[in-house]
């Protein structure tokens, strides 16, 4: 899978841009917001990447940063949610901001994203709003611990969110210490 991209601009359009890696020219599609901050053509640029393949195309959506990148494989595992409508709710940054958005009452945020509308942004929103809740649940001790962990960073590797990794590691049997075997049972789980 292509997870970062680094080099040159050469063809920005209104959703995508044209990146020139060592002579390779990648199409990536970036949010609305993201297209605003991208430099101009010619200019160096890196992004975070996902690859989305299905029978019909493989396209690369392309995030200024790694909590935009997480945000939007969070959104795009909850049915109804298409890859332009989770790129462009991903620019709102992390799960963080989407809780401190609905802290303060804001839950119009997905109002203005083409494609969501009463219905669907209703969805996102109770889908989310149980994701927020394991945010700041981990000790920093623990969240530390789960950093090191080489089951946890193998299912990183394999493209799992961090959210989706913790859940399946946390559901193992505590007395399992061999990584490729907790490997293995976490991955029978995430497939169900």
């Amino acid at each position: 899978m292509i997870a970062y991209l680094s080099g040159k601009i050469v063809l920005k359009a209104d959703n995508f841009v044209i990146l020139d890696v060592n002579g390779i020219g990648y199409e990536v599609f970036l949010s609305e917001a993201s297209m605003e901050k991208a430099p101009e053509q010619s200019s160096d640029f890196k992004c975070f990447c996902y690859l989305e393949a299905n029978e019909r195309a493989m396209k690369l959506f392309g995030f200024l940063t790694f909590e935009e990148l997480e945000l939007f494989k969070v959104i795009r595992n909850i049915q109804g949610a298409g890859p332009k409508a989770a790129l462009e709710i991903s620019a709102i940054g992390s799960l963080g901001k989407i809780k401190e958005m609905m802290e303060k009452g804001n839950i119009g945020f997905l109002n203005n994203i083409p494609g969501i509308g009463p219905k669907k942004a209703q969805k996102i929103i109770l889908e989310l709003s149980g994701q927020i809740k394991n945010i700041g649940a981990m000790s920093k001790k623990e969240k530390d611990l789960l950093e090191s962990d080489e089951a946890y960073l193998a299912l990183i590797k394999l493209g799992f969110s961090r959210e989706k990794a913790q859940k399946a590691l946390l559901e193992l049997p505590k007395g399992i210490k061999d990584n490729q075997e907790r490997i293995k049972l976490a991955l029978q789980i995430l497939g169900k």
